[in-house]
């Protein structure tokens, strides 16, 4: 991949608590151990989590390069596993939503890391609010994570709906996190597949992956260590890799696409269509 086109790519679903987060730190290991550069943007903006999986805690977060005018070199944390992050901060209400100035400011930040990184990863929060849509909109592709429970089948079809009808976006990738067997992954990706393909014309739904439930996840998250380093041969981890070899076959569809200046003005240029 070229140096100054990085893929950009959201992790995000309809319903929290599917393991999101845990999948988002794991491809970026993944990812980085394939030579890739990556950096991963804690996008869910008032409730951030990236660091807590990592057991880490960064001096600065995206709070301070909004209110504090911190550089965006000072935000970056790099890690011990490979690749950097962006953090976010946890219960504070001026970040669940950005202002104008505040995308334009990210921007520029944003555009000198450009030529640095192979993949940009961006973890959204859960649901359907306006920070969810602003970071999803922007992405080149969009990585949704779903379980085989209901709720989380209902509130991804949810996200969906709202994304093709509001939007007019129109293909997602589809990862089944948690999975008892393949039977059971599949049924559930072909339940949402049935309704989008019944309701929703025009919606293009790709298998990226099927995580397998894993008591060494549960594990990982304990131990704030990501599941490749604790138990890289365990099932979720190869899974994962799997999962994150595919994601190197992604494809810009222009020359833009990926681009983190563009991906960044795109974001600011949000406000009506989601207003």
């Amino acid at each position: 991949m070229s140096s100054n086109l990085p893929m950009v790519f959201s992790v995000t679903s309809g319903k929290g608590g599917v393991g999101k987060t845990n999948i988002s730190v794991n491809l970026a290991c993944h990812l980085s151990r394939m030579g890739k550069k990556v950096l991963v943007l804690d996008a869910d903006l008032g409730l951030a989590n990236v660091d807590v999986l990592l057991g880490i805690a960064p001096k600065y977060n995206l709070f301070h390069l909004f209110h504090e005018g911190t550089s965006i070199r000072d935000v970056l944390y790099k890690t011990e596993f490979g690749f950097d992050i962006l953090p976010a901060s946890s219960g504070v209400s001026d970040m669940v939503s950005l202002s104008t100035g505040q995308k334009l400011d990210l921007l520029e930040a944003m555009d000198h890391l450009e030529e640095e990184i192979d993949y940009l990863i961006v973890d959204t929060g859960a649901g359907i609010n306006e920070n969810v849509l602003y970071f999803n909109l922007a992405v080149q592709e969009r990585l949704l994570v779903l379980t085989p429970e209901p709720t989380s089948l209902t509130d991804a079809y949810a996200l969906i709906k709202v994304m093709k009808l509001n939007h007019g976006v129109d293909k997602f990738k589809i990862l089944v996190n948690m999975a008892p067997d393949m039977v059971t992954a599949k049924d559930i990706f072909k339940k949402l597949y049935m309704a989008c393909d019944h309701f929703l014309s025009g919606v293009s739904l790709e298998l990226t992956g099927v995580i397998p439930r894993d008591p060494k996840m549960r594990e990982a998250v304990i131990n704030q260590t990501p599941l490749c380093k604790l138990s890289p041969s365990s099932p979720a981890c190869i899974k994962i890799g799997e999962a994150a070899k595919k994601i190197t076959t992604w494809k810009s569809t222009s020359e833009l696409d990926g681009n983190i200046k563009f991906f960044w003005k795109k974001l600011l240029f949000q406000e009506q269509s989601v207003a």
